[in-house]
């Protein structure tokens, strides 16, 4: 069977993104204590946003610009007319001249654009209409200072890494500026969406939640947090275990997910089956201590850490990372692989993540075998370490189950690294 022409294909795809849109757009207008009337919703209504697409599809068809560009004139006025007049009834809302504006421009997109990206804004509009709510709360609970953060980190990040030079530091072959700012950006965004899960959507999480979220940033902060919180409420312990087990979880998939998007494909695939195994495991005995403790009571917990996009934090992070490249770079030359093993169970006990990216991002005396070993040993001596703190700073046993999956997948870490 032929596949459809792509005019009719193009015609199809928008006729039809654009009728769900006005689905929801017409959903959006009657929701809430604000509802308009039917008869006084006026435009924004489905057929009005379908029929927009398909005079956008047809005038670029025609002629790619001065057809289109009359009607994108005709419908701004239009649109300004309209919202002029719902300004007069209450409605100040520029929602609806917005979507009509998209709305014309499919078209066009289904054209020219990769299907991704009329599928991404599709997505994105449905998502805007239909979380009103849950977008206003987050609107209303994020404080001023966090949007001027957010907005000093990304003018660093567009300011800085198109000026880095794109040469390797001196003696450390491999280690690139553009390779550290980019390791920084990226742990960082996937630090932020975690961070902002947990204090803005859910800041009031329960226990399960906390290391579930708590994981995406730093699973060190978020058992130490969990911890201190049983310490705190001895009559919670219930989930507490299954939290910080899962928490370990998220940080095998947070690792895979760093490596594999900073390019180092060859070194996610070997470790895809170990840190996936360990996920997997790691998942299944949270679920079953969580289904033994099912009706304990739970209690909220803190946000795991500080907002990692203060610029403060990144620069920390740029500085391990060259710091523990240079280190990796003397014990390598001096003593191979058997001295990285050490130096990767010593570093285990601080922070990993600038250590296991500067160690795939080098190019140093060791094989790529060595490298991987040395990843497995350090997130070990990690587990260890999360072990001592759950026992430690909760002074309760309910911890020991935690505890000994620590150990014991630490101790499956290092034979998988050292056979």
């Amino acid at each position: 069977m032929s596949p459809l022409p792509p005019l009719l294909s193009g015609f199809l795809g928008t006729a039809g993104l654009a009728f769900i849109i006005g689905l929801e757009l017409h959903a959006y207008r009657r929701r809430g204590a604000g509802a308009l009337a039917p008869e006084a919703e006026g435009f924004g209504t489905t057929r009005t946003i379908t029929l927009i697409a398909v005079l956008g599809f047809v005038l670029w068809v025609i002629a790619p610009v001065a057809p289109f560009c009359v009607g994108l004139a005709v419908l701004g006025l239009a649109l300004l007319l309209d919202y002029r007049k719902r300004v007069q009834g209450g409605d100040g809302s520029l929602v609806p001249s917005v979507v009509g504006l998209i709305a014309y421009s499919l078209g066009p997109l289904a054209l020219t654009a990769p299907l991704a990206l009329l599928a991404a804004l599709a997505v994105l509009v449905l998502l805007a209409l239909g979380e009103q709510a849950r977008i206003r709360r987050f609107s209303d609970a994020f404080p001023p200072e966090e949007g001027v953060t957010l907005a000093k980190f990304l003018v660093l990040a567009g300011l800085i890494y198109p000026l880095l030079p794109a040469t390797d530091l001196p003696y450390l072959p491999g280690i690139g500026w553009t390779k550290i700012w980019m390791a920084v950006l990226v742990i960082s965004g996937i630090s932020y969406l975690g961070y902002l899960a947990h204090r803005y959507l859910v800041p009031r999480a329960g226990t399960l939640l906390t290391g579930l979220l708590g994981g995406l940033y730093s699973s060190t902060a978020a058992t130490l947090v969990l911890a201190r919180g049983l310490r705190a409420a001895p009559e919670d312990a219930g989930f507490a275990p299954a939290a910080v087990i899962l928490a370990t979880a998220m940080m095998y998939a947070r690792l895979l997910a760093l490596i594999a998007l900073l390019g180092h494909v060859q070194a996610a695939l070997a470790l895809a089956l170990p840190f996936g195994g360990l996920f997997a495991a790691s998942l299944a005995l949270a679920g079953v201590l969580a289904w033994r403790a099912r009706g304990a009571s739970t209690q909220a917990h803190p946000a795991v850490s500080a907002n990692p996009l203060d610029l403060p934090v990144a620069f920390l992070f740029a500085g391990l990372f060259v710091l523990f490249a240079f280190i990796t770079q003397l014990v390598t030359t001096r003593f191979g692989a058997s001295g990285l093993h050490v130096l990767s169970f010593a570093v285990g006990f601080s922070d990993i993540d600038p250590f296991i990216l500067s160690l795939l991002d080098g190019k140093f005396a060791v094989s790529p075998q060595a490298v991987t070993a040395a990843i497995l040993i350090a997130s070990a001596s990690n587990n260890l370490l999360k072990a001592a703190y759950a026992l430690g700073f909760s002074r309760n046993r309910a911890m020991l189950p935690a505890a000994l999956w620590l150990c014991a997948a630490a101790a499956i870490s290092f034979g998988i690294a050292l056979v």
